[in-house]
């Protein structure tokens, strides 16, 4: 586990959240019809580089994009494409990492191109609530399998699939790091979380299966019914009381 014991770690990877924070904050006006996924890539790339920073899943593990853009029924990982294109009423999951100062922070969010039909407004809805709740679990005394069973919960309770390939993470000095942090599970279960453990929350909501395909590319994955999927993440520092959301 990654725990924060001095205020130089904490402020270090503050300054890693507050870019991904500006990344989103600029990109939303390119979260529209006839943009590429590729052409984001490079913006982003280019908004990580001019805070100081790297964009930290470039070359990860030969990953040759600086996001994650996974349009409709991809569940995570896909790769920019000058030929993938956003159009009307697409989702589309961006997951931006950054390394500052020697420390990672990861999050995603789902962002719907012009008008969605109303099974992708409520899923992207419900996958940002099932980030809030599992986010609420996040405190001192709680155990990792609490943040799991309020993701499970809220996805099940809305008719939707929590993703189960797939999981969170610990995250710090290194982009993965333990412990996991599974979208499903009975609470009380799992690590004790203490206060300044830095987490990384990402529930993947689907409207059918739970279940995905990897794509030929190795990368990719997919909804093995071809239905549409949300992404949302934050890094989070556990608290006493509540979490901090650096992202």
């Amino acid at each position: 586990m990654t725990i924060l014991t001095n205020k130089g770690d904490i402020r270090k990877i503050r300054e890693s959240g507050k870019v991904i924070r500006e990344v989103f904050s600029r990109i939303r006006k390119s979260m529209r019809e006839g943009v590429s996924t590729a052409a984001l890539d490079r913006e982003v790339e280019d908004i990580i580089r001019a805070c100081g920073a790297e964009p930290a899943f470039k070359g990860y593990k030969g990953y040759p994009g600086s996001i994650c853009a996974s349009v409709n029924e991809v569940v995570v990982h896909g790769i920019p494409s000058d030929d993938v294109i956003f159009k009307e009423g697409d989702i589309a999951g961006i997951d931006v990492g950054v390394k500052k100062g020697g420390y990672f922070a990861d999050a995603a969010r789902t962002f719907i191109i012009g008008k969605a039909s109303d099974e992708a407004n409520r899923l992207v809805e419900v996958a940002r609530q099932c980030l809030s709740e599992g986010i609420r679990q996040a405190v001192a005394g709680n155990r990792v399998s609490d943040i799991s069973n309020a993701v499970q919960v809220c996805a099940q309770g809305a008719g939707f699939e929590e993703v189960r390939t797939f999981v969170g993470h610990g995250i710090g000095k290194h982009l993965h790091e333990s412990p996991e942090v599974p979208n499903w599970g009975e609470k009380g279960k799992g690590p004790v979380l203490k206060e300044g453990l830095v987490l990384a929350i990402e529930p993947m909501i689907n409207c059918g299966s739970r279940n995905v395909r990897i794509m030929p590319d190795g990368w990719t994955a997919v909804t093995v019914d071809g239905k549409l999927s949300a992404h949302f993440e934050n890094t989070i520092i556990v608290g006493r009381k509540k979490a901090e959301i650096i992202t």
